[in-house]
């Protein structure tokens, strides 16, 4: 049997662009293997950098059609995984123990679907093939357990009468003030006490082994989101925003803060973006058309993903399961799980932190 050349071989594979990096997989560093053998078969090894089990299926068939083409191939192996890495916060602040990577979730105002995008986002995160923590930040309101579901009045188990074991719903490690307080009890406290809670919430929870910890910001660039910046390693920030002008403004101050204390901004989730009525079908933009795209481009950062007025979103969040858990297949948990690979690719991208913990290995075999 002729001999299969290996530059035939690496040219099919580099067919193969990769959809969130607009990089051959050779520029990623993701083949860590590709080899041929004399009865003329072949077999790679593909790791990507950022949770893509939602994609591998695809990756796979197109590789061992490609590498199938190859003169002299006779048959074709492709194993497919992830390796997530920890990248590094602003300013080299200390990494929290058990997680690689913190990524914000924060809005300029009120009222824009933060909450439900953060919980969503963790959940296609997951999904996607990650480890995955949600801490909900917003004292003053937390809303993080009633929408995974958490019955009112449990409480996180504690070890040492010092750290909070986090909660465990949906397959998210999940903390909130909303486990340690009642929800008829209004908090009403100060900047500082407020700021101390946020901190006492994230270093003695014992988070195990996060690829990424999703912080549910409180709305607004106050207290607590000053705090955080200063304090907390946030490897990346999310904005969700609405189509309307007001929302946008509101959006545009939060990107300013996150960029004055060197938190990189991965881009902007537009929510509302059209109504879709329960009836017909029909679509309307009922907040405007365009703001997500504008804010993106204004701020040279990315448009995320567009997600649309849809009362089933707010009803399953609303009975603690969320539409990624609720409807997997469905259009809108589709459109999560493509933000959350976006948000793991632009992630993928910022500088490494050597002194973070290991990265993990999935693999994922189709």
């Amino acid at each position: 049997m002729a001999q299969i050349s290996q530059q035939a071989l690496e040219t099919a594979v580099k067919q193969y662009r990769d959809p969130y990096l607009g990089k051959d997989l050779y520029e990623l560093g993701a083949v860590k293997s590709l080899k041929a053998d004399d009865s003329g078969s072949v077999t790679t090894m593909i790791e990507l950098p950022y949770p893509s089990k939602g994609i591998a299926g695809a990756l796979k068939e197109l590789l061992t059609n490609a590498l199938g083409d190859v003169e002299g191939v006779a048959s074709v192996e492709v194993h497919v995984g992830q390796r997530i890495y920890s990248h590094k916060g602003q300013k080299d602040i200390q990494s929290v123990p058990g997680v690689k990577n913190i990524i914000a979730v924060a809005s300029g105002k009120g009222g824009v679907g933060k909450s439900t995008t953060a919980v969503n986002l963790a959940l296609a995160l997951q999904a996607e093939g990650a480890r995955v923590g949600i801490l909900d930040a917003d004292i003053y309101g937390p809303s993080i357990g009633m929408m995974l579901g958490v019955p009112e009045g449990k409480r996180p188990d504690t070890r040492e009468n010092k750290y909070f074991v986090p909660m465990d719903a949906h397959g998210l490690q999940a903390n909130s003030m909303a486990f340690v307080v009642t929800d008829k009890t209004p908090m009403v406290w100060r900047g500082p006490m407020v700021s101390g809670a946020v901190m006492q919430l994230l270093q003695q929870t014992l988070w195990n082994e996060l690829d990424y910890l999703i912080i549910d910001m409180p709305p607004g660039t106050g207290d607590i989101q000053l705090t955080i910046a200063q304090k907390v390693p946030v490897t990346g920030a999310v904005i969700v925003t609405t189509p309307q002008d007001i929302a946008l403004l509101d959006g545009k101050k939060g990107i300013e803060m996150f960029r004055k204390v060197e938190i990189p901004v991965l881009g902007v989730v537009e929510n509302m973006s059209v109504h879709i009525c329960s009836n017909c079908g029909h679509e309307e933009p009922l907040f405007g058309h365009g703001g997500g795209e504008r804010i993106a481009e204004e701020y040279d950062t990315t448009l995320l993903g567009q997600l649309p007025l849809h009362m089933t979103i707010r009803e399953q969040t609303d009975g603690g399961t969320p539409s990624v858990v609720a409807e997997p297949d469905s259009e809108v948990a589709r459109r999560y799980k493509d933000i959350a690979r976006r948000v793991g690719a632009e992630l993928s991208t910022r500088e490494r932190n050597l002194t973070g913990s290991i990265s993990s290995v999935s693999v994922t075999e189709h």
